[in-house]
């Protein structure tokens, strides 16, 4: 989340770094009486809080509060007023007032004497990075989920004091003060960005440096693994940092001196991943070792965010706008080239296998190559989709073959482009596109707009018709390159898995005794032209019962592309009979040329470690343990 003023928060936080800031507030903003918010937990075994929330200072007048319907790092509505409850005001001297409830979404005290205090429950128990969790191991705290605000008093600093249970601690990206309960926003905007974590988290935390400044990176972790796994999940970190650092050439300037990865690695939690300004949230149900160490890549991929996305920023998205869905047609590089560096990095400081990296990105090319979405648009029309998909809850169906995630589908967008660079001119990368968006963007924290990314491409390449085709060609349209002469290059080959299976598009499932259509059935594909589509019931086929997914497995081994078979089958107006006309199945995979019997040349093996090579990196000290 950017930030977009600081104001006389700052001063409340006097033994913190001054941050650095792109913007700065009016002064007569800088006045202005801070907020006080509260938060305890008397009753976290049912999930509940106790909040309060005093405004003073304010005009005679009736106030608005009111919960947010949208959060940083989503795109889409969360109704965070619904676990709000059990609401209740007073003034200055600690009279009730009336609280009167209009709408679903805020309240409003009249008759206050300029101070308003307003106290309700907050119930929460989902941990990730939207939501709320509160039980009795920790409290994992959305800032929007968990705290109302007065609507036109968003300038004005905030303070907050936590109470925690018995053995936990605070972890948050907030200005920490000389009480260790008290942290403090120099505003709504950033207040709104910050997430809390209280448990009895372990820490582990390096330097890393930018000329004279120094900066930390923590890693705190609530967990029931053991010291010797984090110990090794925070060197594993500590490498993927340094390659990302590598990339841009520099850490971001982090506000207040320090970068906070929360990590929750429990079994209630719910596996995410939210960026922040100097922090993000990253959680999975599964201990490290019981995952392999693969919570790795969120890691990797939410840290890139402090670059691309929290600095690197859409115009749409600043500021932050809490009572709407906040959009923007740029998603394709904010999340989907954070999406590409997150593994890349991993990669390039030798904590993934080159076979594990490359198995990615098979997967990711066949399921966009072979995705019917990209008939109906392009990445920036996949981005304008993330109201109605990024976590977003509705009852109604919706077609599934319309919408390709602008995650994946951005990854493969930097993969081409990386790769075309590479190809087209030597000594360019998609680490210096990324570089310039860097300079040209994130450093001086000036926000972009779609077709700047356009013009920054053809600054960095030096030639504005390779930039107008591929974005006309990738960007706004939805073609692709042929990827099997990009990837070559590497010595990466890309052919059909199965080229001379016959294929139906897709393997019904067994409901009731009977093989049935599971899910809706793609464009283009042998049982969508043949009218058959969700929950259709197959009767038989070629003449013969066919009940069983083996049976069906087997049907298509006695068949080739072409063949011509009779189905019948029972949709929602009856029987019904059609052609089932086999075809070839068009999935792709990508591999290694060692792994089919291809030796690489010095040309591959030199742009393979170009390209998946770690990156040179300043020495910096290990991780050590937290002083407690």
């Amino acid at each position: 989340m950017r930030v977009l003023a600081m104001t006389a928060a700052l001063a409340l936080a006097s033994t913190a770094m001054q941050p650095v800031a792109a913007r700065t507030a009016p002064a007569a903003k800088a006045t202005q009486v801070p907020v006080d918010y509260d938060i305890a937990f008397p009753r976290a075994e049912h999930h509940e809080a106790q909040v309060s929330v005093t405004y003073r200072g304010l005009p005679r007048k009736p106030v608005r509060f009111q919960m947010a319907r949208s959060s940083p790092g989503r795109y889409a509505l969360h109704e965070f007023a619904k676990n709000v409850y059990s609401v209740s005001a007073v003034d200055g001297t600690g009279k009730p007032l009336t609280v009167e409830r209009t709408d679903p979404y805020g309240w409003t005290v009249a008759g206050h004497d300029g101070t308003v205090t307003v106290r309700y429950t907050l119930f929460g128990d989902r941990g990730d990075g939207t939501y709320a969790q509160i039980d009795p191991t920790h409290a994992r705290l959305n800032i929007p989920a968990t705290f109302l605000w007065a609507v036109g008093q968003d300038a004005r600093p905030i303070r907050v004091r936590f109470h925690p249970k018995a053995g936990w601690k605070i972890a948050t990206q907030l200005a920490p003060t000389n009480d260790p309960t008290v942290f403090t926003a120099r505003d709504l905007q950033y207040f709104m960005d910050s997430p809390v974590e209280l448990s009895a988290w372990d820490e582990r935390h390096w330097p890393v440096t930018n000329g004279a400044k120094t900066y930390t990176i923590r890693l705190t972790v609530h967990h029931d693994g053991s010291a010797a796994d984090l110990d090794r999940f925070a060197a594993m970190a500590q490498k993927v940092v340094a390659q990302q650092i590598a990339i841009f050439g520099e850490p971001p300037a982090y506000d207040y001196g320090t970068y906070t990865f929360l990590a929750d690695y429990m079994p209630q939690i719910s596996g995410d991943g939210m960026e922040h300004r100097n922090s993000t949230v990253i959680s999975t149900p599964k201990s490290l070792a019981a995952a392999k160490f693969s919570q790795i890549q969120t890691l990797s991929h939410e840290f890139f965010h402090s670059w691309n996305v929290e600095r690197i920023r859409p115009a749409e998205l600043e500021p932050f706008d809490f009572t709407r869905a906040n959009a923007t047609p740029s998603l394709w590089l904010a999340e989907g080239f954070t999406q590409y560096y997150g593994p890349l990095a991993v990669v390039r400081a030798d904590e993934m296998p080159l076979d594990d990296y490359v198995r990615q990105i098979s997967g990711t090319l066949n399921a966009l190559i072979n995705s019917p979405a990209r008939r109906y648009g392009g990445p920036q029309e996949m981005s304008l989709r993330a109201p109605f998909v990024d976590a977003a809850q509705s009852i109604d169906p919706t077609n599934p073959n319309i919408f390709f995630s602008y995650y994946p589908y951005g990854a493969i967008i930097a993969l081409a482009l990386d790769l075309e660079l590479r190809q087209r001119f030597p000594n360019l990368t998609l680490d210096d596109y990324m570089r310039r968006l860097w300079r040209s963007f994130g450093k001086p924290e000036r926000s972009y707009r779609p077709d700047d990314l356009r013009v920054a491409l053809a600054q960095v390449t030096g030639d504005q018709g390779f930039a107008d085709r591929f974005f006309a060609r990738s960007v706004t349209a939805s073609g692709l390159p042929d990827f099997a002469p990009l990837l070559a290059q590497a010595g990466l080959t890309l052919r059909k898995a199965h080229p001379n299976a016959a294929w139906a598009g897709g393997t019904p499932g067994v409901e009731e005794g009977s093989l049935t259509i599971a899910v809706p059935t793609v464009p283009g594909t042998p049982l969508y032209e043949a009218g058959l589509d969700k929950g259709d019931r197959i009767v038989s086929v070629d003449g013969h019962p066919v009940t069983t997914q083996e049976a069906w497995t087997a049907l298509l081994a006695r068949h080739v592309p072409g063949d011509r078979l009779p189905i019948v089958y029972r949709q929602r107006g009856g029987e019904r009979s059609a052609t089932l006309t086999l075809a070839t199945d068009p999935t792709i995979e990508v591999l290694p040329n060692e792994r089919i019997g291809q030796p690489l040349t010095p040309e591959q093996t030199r742009f393979r470690q170009a390209w998946l090579g770690p990156r040179p990196v300043p020495t910096a000290s290990l991780p050590v343990p937290a002083s407690q």
